[in-house]
């Protein structure tokens, strides 16, 4: 008796469709929950918040335009998008614009600090929930880790530049800068150490990372990190 082989499908591609979308529609819940808290925003929720002061411009629409224009920087880079960088730029932008228009203004300190922390816990989920499902990283993580392959400085040196000159823009043009963007930069790395462990896919390919371009005359190879050693602290 013969059988007939069936070609599998790619390991839980539904599941990691479903975590991509759910991750980053929270990744924007999360932020707009930060906005309502006025206690501090995320490093490029800072710009984002301050370029909305200036040009009128909703949050999430302004998250939009950031996001596309990192987008572009990664053409020089010659970093690939994925189905999670592009989605990454519209989704979390719409996300946070529709939730900041269901959620209305909290008042009173206890208040503001519950919706920051929840905001801030939300956010850790959606992290693990997205880079989890590997279908890229988003526009702000590539930079980073472009970055980190064209100068072959660290992880932990390049992110760091990179969300100092994020904050003082947007701190400098209005946005929201206090206790929340501290706590926020020492907890989202262990939130999302523990929650990309909580939501690993079994049976995906752990060595899912970056293949970097051959390097230029003069420059030195650097082995590009995948997106979860991009996020968490080096």
């Amino acid at each position: 008796m013969s059988h007939t082989a069936v070609p599998r499908r790619r390991p839980h591609l539904t599941r990691r469709l479903v975590q991509l979308y759910v991750g980053l529609a929270l990744y924007g819940v999360s932020s707009a929950l930060l906005v309502r808290a006025g206690l501090g925003l995320e490093p490029w929720g800072v710009l984002h918040q301050g370029l909305a002061e200036r040009t009128g411009l909703s949050i999430g629409v302004v998250a939009i335009i950031v996001g596309a224009a990192v987008l572009l920087l990664w053409i020089p880079m010659r970093q690939r998008p994925g189905l999670g960088t592009v989605s990454n730029v519209f989704a979390i932008g719409l996300a946070m614009d529709g939730t900041l228009a269901l959620v209305p203004g909290v008042h009173g300190l206890a208040a503001r600090i519950a919706v920051m922390a929840a905001g801030i816990v939300l956010n850790g989920v959606a992290t693990g929930l997205y880079i989890a499902a590997r279908f890229g990283p988003g526009p702000r993580d590539g930079l980073m880790t472009g970055l980190h392959r064209r100068t072959g400085r660290s992880i932990r040196l390049v992110r760091t530049a990179i969300e100092v000159v994020v904050v003082a823009t947007g701190f400098v043009l209005g946005g929201s800068l206090g206790v929340g963007t501290v706590l926020y930069a020492v907890s989202i790395g262990p939130l999302a150490q523990l929650f990309l462990r909580v939501f690993a896919v079994p049976g995906a390919d752990p060595a899912d990372r970056t293949v970097a371009p051959a390097p230029e005359p003069g420059t030195t190879a650097v082995t590009a990190p995948s997106p979860e050693e991009a996020i968490l602290p080096q």
